[in-house]
């Protein structure tokens, strides 16, 4: 059986069994590239999903607008040791509580300033922590300041400016430099690519990645002319084998968001994902020098995970071999509303699955695990 049979036989057979309504996927491996579709936007529906499909990547985005954020290191305009707070002031002068768990311990003054370095590698102090009990003080103190966690809401958060001085008002969690957080730091980053280029993050990230690179379907809204190639998004099952609409196609990412979160906020395709992994596979051109690609790709903190999870320069690192058949320095990541993207560079094999339905447990969903049971297989 080739490439293309084993990746339909996976994921149309899970879309087939309900796993999720609709999916896309891409895989290139030693030349030959599998590109497909199955099931609908609508649960039980005629509306089918297509190859070009556009999907809420959810923090699939992560990884392209770092990419976004290391194009300014690469011509000076950031530094990756540098404190933020030219650029950022209101990070400045953190205080940082005294017990993570304990808002009531009170807090101290930070030991250093936050890097640019901190922001990327999400060891800023402030962000999820897996290990703890939820919430953590620090995100129901974001929470408050009406910047809850959870599922991206993409036109729920205040434009760049009040969103950071709501960051501010919370202690941090963390000294900086100390712990990996998961997702704010990201979050951070949008703000920090804007005001480092003086202009707005989809601006800035258009021009240094999307266009030339062609990324035509990637973007913080669904333009007009490729509304008929976006549909809804839902919830996995309930008891009863029902799903909740989570965003209409007339929803969330109808229209440009006052606030685009470098951390969820994208759409896109598996055709743009799959064109940006190439990029970062080859080294970097036209947009990223060499050297930044492999320091991007290594482990800078970790593990993140009980599974050989690493993190890099604002994506995933794996640190192991896994039995899935990715190998240790693959890189990608996955997105809670259901989109994986992962290469593997001991075997040039890049895998995009982007699907209707978000997760329903901390665990990627079973498609994820045939999908890539599939595509890194040792052929």
């Amino acid at each position: 059986m080739g490439l293309a049979q084993e990746i339909e036989q996976a994921v149309a057979g899970a879309v087939a069994a309900g796993a999720v309504p609709g999916a896309a996927w891409r895989v290139e491996r030693d030349g030959e590239v599998a590109r497909g579709a199955a099931g609908t936007h609508t649960p039980g529906g005629g509306d089918a999903v297509r190859p070009d499909t556009v999907f809420r990547i959810s923090s699939v985005t992560k990884p392209v607008v770092a990419t976004a954020a290391l194009t300014l290191v690469d011509d000076r305009t950031l530094a990756l040791d540098e404190p933020v707070d030219r650029l950022l002031p209101e990070l400045a002068g953190r205080q940082v509580l005294a017990d993570p768990a304990d808002a009531s311990a009170g807090t101290v003054p930070a030991r250093r300033a936050v890097t640019v370095r901190d922001v990327l590698t999400f060891r800023l102090g402030l962000g999820i922590d897996f290990t703890a009990p939820w919430p953590t003080p620090t995100v129901a103190a974001l929470g408050d300041a009406g910047l809850p966690a959870g599922p991206p809401q993409p036109q729920a958060a205040p434009p760049p400016d009040e969103w950071l001085r709501r960051v501010a008002t919370v202690p941090l969690a963390y000294q900086p430099g100390e712990r990996w957080l998961y997702h704010s730091g990201a979050s951070v980053l949008g703000v920090l690519v804007a005001r480092a280029a003086g202009r707005p993050l989809p601006e800035v990230l258009a021009e240094r990645v999307l266009v030339p690179l062609g990324m035509a379907d990637t973007g913080f809204g669904v333009p007009a002319a490729a509304r008929d190639r976006f549909g809804p998004h839902w919830t996995p099952p309930g008891d009863g084998g029902a799903r909740d609409l989570y965003d209409p196609a007339d929803g969330q990412w109808a229209s440009p968001p006052a606030f685009p979160d470098g951390g969820d906020g994208l759409v896109s395709t598996v055709d743009d994902l799959a064109v940006l992994a190439r990029v970062l596979l080859a080294g970097g051109e036209p947009v990223l020098r060499e050297d930044t690609v492999r320091a991007m790709r290594t482990e800078q903190a970790g593990p993140v995970d009980d599974e050989g999870g690493g993190w890099g320069l604002g994506l995933g690192v794996r640190r192991t071999d896994e039995p899935g058949g990715r190998h240790a320095g693959s890189f990608g990541w996955d997105g809670g509303l259901g989109s994986t993207w992962w290469t593997d560079p001991v075997t040039g094999t890049t895998a995009v699955l982007l699907t209707n339905q978000m997760w329903s447990s901390p665990a990627p969903p079973e498609v994820f695990d045939a999908f890539r049971a599939a595509a890194f297989r040792a052929r």
